[in-house]
């Protein structure tokens, strides 16, 4: 027997594997990729320590909803055996899909496959491994499963993945700003009219978990040493691309040139693509393989930005709170292209500009709140919490990096 089966959490202490099928989905080689995928891409080049993985959360995540639905029950709500394997199954599935690097790359490497599309091919591809068993699962993940609840506890603005994320990343980059009580928001869920409501009681709770989510974006997510190293990312696997697309003969592994060499925005794909299995071996040291190996390539942008990587010598950027003019950034780019001495087409690799965005509250999806009187209520229409209405403002900052240097030529 496999089930029960403990695995020590850094975070929660023990959790256990309660079910045969749950122990098997964590065993598939889909899922066991997820050690090789960091949950915060490159934030470890600002906070040393964030380098916990997706299975760390995606395990963490599975271990809150148990204790989630294990609270509603005892408030009486009505959750199957079945219901509750399943939605476990959901929450721990729900980000499979992350290709490297998580974030980072999904707009150039997969560009055209969202990750939440790409854990639905997974999804789809286990389900059928599995001979049906992950149905219920799947409706839960997607949203078609009639008791509407269980979706919002995967996927809202107060779903388990935010919950254990934010108590995560705020462990393992020591941002005690992003703290949050779980704990007291799980045991003041219950559920109206088949919605996922807080009592009035957790409402402060609530306030504060918005507040947090918004530090923790600023602080860690979109910290600007992020945002430029991200960038660097894209602009060298932009110029592999290129290379390859061109036919240009790149080291690398071979799931990674693969992916290098198309573009699956152009592929409409019916049913589970060939590509899935390829996809389901890449992670995050087909990149740093690739950047080791291209350090030494006779191209100037691979060789300085990979070379940039592996000592630590990041773009400059510059973060302001409104827009560049378009002579700021004209000046910016002549000023970096003489400094280095390189072409107008190899500053495309070497400049970057653009904007980042977040925000404290979707007023669209909201957080409900029960209150006292029986009342239903989103959260920000609390009388005393002007807080959370300010928090749905989009605030966006305004970037602009590029190379210090260059040392290879």
């Amino acid at each position: 027997m496999k089930s029960h089966k403990i695995i020590n959490d850094p975070v929660y202490g023990f959790i256990t594997i309660p079910s045969e099928l749950i122990f098997a989905v964590i065993d598939h080689p889909y899922f066991q990729r997820l050690r090789r995928i960091k949950q915060l891409g490159l934030t470890d080049m600002v906070y040393p320590g964030a380098l916990h993985t997706r299975f760390h959360h995606a395990l963490g995540a599975m271990h809150l909803m148990s204790i989630t639905l294990d609270q509603l029950r005892t408030k009486g709500i009505e959750i199957s055996e079945q219901e509750y394997e399943a939605a476990l199954i959901a929450i721990l599935l729900h980000d499979i899909g992350h290709g490297p690097f998580s974030h980072a790359l999904e707009s150039v490497l997969l560009k055209g496959q969202h990750h939440e599309s790409l854990s639905l091919l997974f999804f789809d591809n286990l389900n059928e491994q599995f001979h049906g068993q992950l149905s219920l699962a799947r409706k839960i993940f997607v949203g078609s499963y009639e008791r509407k609840f269980f979706h919002q506890l995967v996927s809202s603005q107060l779903d388990i993945d935010r919950l254990d994320y934010l108590q995560r990343d705020c462990y393992f980059t020591g941002v005690s700003e992003g703290t949050i009580g779980a704990d007291r928001i799980i045991k003041m869920m219950t559920i109206v009219d088949d919605r996922l409501v807080i009592e009035e009681k957790g409402i402060y709770s609530i306030e504060n978990f918005l507040s947090a989510r918004r530090l923790m974006y600023w602080q860690v997510y979109l910290h600007k040493t992020t945002v430029c190293a991200e960038k660097m990312l894209i602009n060298l696997i932009l110029r592999a691309k290129e290379l390859v697309i061109s036919g240009s003969t790149l080291a690398g592994s071979t799931e990674l040139l693969q992916f290098l060499s198309r573009d699956l925005s152009q592929e409409d794909p019916s049913g589970i693509p060939d590509w899935l299995d390829d996809f389901s071996q890449l992670d995050d040291y087909d990149i740093w393989g690739a950047i080791k190996l291209w350090k030494n390539d006779k191209d100037l942008v691979l060789r300085e930005i990979s070379h940039m990587f592996l000592t630590r010598n990041l773009f400059k950027i510059q973060l302001v709170n409104h827009p560049f003019s378009a002579e700021a950034i004209s000046q910016l780019k002549e000023s970096v292209q003489s400094r280095l001495s390189i072409s107008e087409q190899e500053l495309r690799y070497f400049f970057s500009a653009g904007e980042i965005s977040n925000y404290g509250y979707l007023a669209e999806d909201k957080i409900l709140i029960l209150t006292k009187k029986g009342e239903v209520i989103d959260v920000a229409m609390a009388a005393d919490l002007p807080n959370i209405k300010a928090m749905s403002k989009i605030v966006k900052k305004y970037y602009a990096c590029h190379a210090k240097n260059l040392t290879l030529r």
